[in-house]
This record gives structure tokens, sequence and C-alpha cells, in this order.
């Protein structure tokens, strides 16, 4: 039984978050005369030339993202903070739509900001059905529209999670960087700073030690564990070990409640009994810029004759 105009719609509809292209039908089933029809009479609605949505169907942010990749013609994806939230990626955010197409197949639309490009990303991936730049792009991409900490933030983020490697991003950069693609400064700097580091453990993380780089003290070890007396003690979110200079990130989801209130005390004051002094970082501590934290780290290091230019901190990593 051959299907219908309406019964393709459907499909199409039902498999692509409510919308559908009109090249997706096979030639001699849609003519212009029963297109008009069925928006006339309300069953499909315009998104923009060429897309429509199914009446009825739910409107879905990944439908509005899939119209517009097909509104900014063949090869246009999804990219930079749109490409970060489906990614789920640092520096995400769904609104507007941020999508990359040709140079010369610019879309202009409402509710969109385009990028152009010569390059699109042959290493484009599909999300749930929607083209989206791939890992490496993306992080080049932010740092064209966000801070390099959310960038950095990203960079670790995706290696956490495998999405990438040292390697695939310097390829990137080198592959992309020679046109002047923006961002790729950001990126290249990032790079060249963290060396072979391991990713951190979190996104506060990065930030703590961003805020450390940019106050130009010495970077801490992540993650450092405490013994005393050959026993474990503790696991520092960041130490100087030379120093006896614990800091601690107190996160309002990881440290909420009596519970948590115990824990954390307890094992601050098994610190400070092991002669380590143990400075706390706060979200607020970071978002403000981090002066305060920042002094409270210097003053510590002076007292133990760790201050920043110290030859002690010759002999560290």
């Amino acid at each position: 039984m051959t299907r219908g105009l309406d019964d393709v719609a459907r499909e199409l509809a039902k498999a692509q978050h409510g919308v559908f292209h009109l090249e997706q039908f096979q030639d001699g089933l849609l003519t212009p005369s029963a297109r008009r029809h069925r928006v006339d009479v309300g069953a499909w609605e315009a998104v923009y030339p060429g897309v429509y949505r199914l009446v009825g169907a739910p409107v879905t942010w990944a439908g509005i993202v899939l119209a517009a990749c097909w509104a900014g013609g063949r090869g246009a994806t999804a990219s930079h903070r749109t490409a970060a939230s489906l990614w789920n990626l640092p520096g995400k955010r769904r609104h507007p739509i941020e999508i990359t197409c040709r140079r010369w197949h610019r879309a202009q639309r409402d509710g969109l900001k385009v990028h152009e490009t010569t390059s699109l990303d042959e290493s484009g991936a599909t999300i749930d059905g929607i083209p989206v730049t791939s890992v490496d792009r993306t992080v080049l991409d932010l740092g064209a529209v966000v801070g390099a900490v959310t960038v950095e933030m990203a960079v670790d983020a995706a290696l956490r999670r495998e999405l990438v490697t040292l390697s695939g991003l310097h390829d990137t950069v080198r592959r992309l960087g020679r046109s002047g693609r923006n961002g790729a400064g950001v990126l290249r700097a990032i790079l060249d700073e963290r060396g072979a580091r391991a990713p951190t453990d979190s996104e506060m993380e990065t930030w703590l030690l961003s805020l450390l780089r940019r106050n130009e003290l010495p970077m801490p070890e992540l993650q450092f564990i405490v013994t005393h007396n050959g026993e474990f003690l503790a696991r520092c979110d960041a130490a100087y070990p030379a120093a006896r200079l614990a800091i601690e990130y107190e996160s309002y989801e990881h440290h909420i409640g009596r519970i948590a209130l115990v824990r954390d005390s307890a094992r601050r004051n098994q610190l400070i009994a092991a002669g380590w002094v143990v400075i706390t970082a706060t979200a607020l501590d970071l978002q403000s810029g981090g002066r305060a934290l920042c002094r409270a780290i210097q003053a510590a290091l002076d007292r133990e004759g760790f201050g920043v230019n110290s030859a002690h901190w010759s002999a560290r990593v």
C-alpha cells in the first residue's frame, strides 16, 4: 500500500522532533498546491522556507535546533554554545540558537546567531538526529564566544569524559588555526599552558587553577592524598604539600546537610591536628575574582617560607 502525503509527514515529524523538510519527500508526492493547502487548513506550520512543523506536535528545543540547521543549508550544523548544550559541556547556552554554515549560503533568520565558514566540520557528529560540530571543533569555537576560563573548563570536561584527546585538540588547532579561525588562539594558549596535565575532577577545580594562575600563584597538586604516620588522613581538592597547605572547595551540592557538615569538620580537624593549614574556597570566592582567597593562600605560603618567588618551589613539578 502506497503511503499518502500525510502519512509520510507524520512519520517524518515523529522521528525528527516534530519538524520535516520538503526535500525529504519523494519526487511527485508533494505538489505546491498540496503544501499550500495543508498550511491553509492549519495542518502544517512553516518554520523556515522549506521547513515545516506538524501542527499539534510538541514544540521542543531539539526541534527548533534541527529546523535551524536545515535553514542554514546543506552542511549547516549546530555550533558554539548550542553545540556545547548538545554535548553537555561548560559554555552551553540554549538561546539564541547558534549554527555554522557556508559563507556563500548565509541564513539570515530571526532567533538565530549564524556563524559563517568556508570550512565546514567534516568530522561533525549527529546527536539525537541533530547535526553538530565535533567536540574538538566545539571547544575551539567556544573561544570566540565565551571567556578563556569557560573554554578551559570545557577542555577538562571533554577530556574527563574521554570525548577528546590532547593530541586531537592540538591537531584541531593546527588545522584550523592557520586560517585565523576565531577561538583558535584561546584554545592554543590553554593547551600550551596546561602541557600534559591530567584533567581536573570538576569544573570548580579548573576555575580554581585559572584563578591561581591569574594571580601568579604557584600551581597546587590536585586531589592530593595526605597521610599521617603511614595512614590515610584525607584527600584534598588541592594542596601545597611542601607548605602543608590544603585548599578545599566547598560545593553546595556535596557539602550540604548535617552529615556532610560533621564529615567535613572532622576531616578538617584531622588535617589541622597533623599540622596542616586548611583554606576553604567557595563558589562565591571564584565568581567574585578570588582576591581575598588568593591573599589568604599567599599569606599562608609566606608564613611557611614558601612565597611565590621562593626557591623552595624550584624542585616541585
